[in-house]
């Protein structure tokens, strides 16, 4: 769905993990800090979240 490569992931939760900001475990996530994962993202998810709700107006 994101099309990037398993191998990825993993990296990228792993370091979200190391940060607290998720938990990841056997395909589920669950958010921690999601104002820390919103800084994290540095303006994307913001972004991204405008452009979604233009989807579905």
């Amino acid at each position: 769905m994101l099309g990037v490569r398993r191998s990825g992931i993993t990296v990228a939760t792993g370091v979200l993990q190391e940060r607290k900001l998720i938990q990841y475990r056997r395909g589920k996530i669950s958010i921690l800090d999601r104002a820390g994962l919103e800084a994290v993202a540095c303006g994307r998810y913001e972004a991204l979240t405008k452009d979604y709700a233009w989807l579905f107006e």
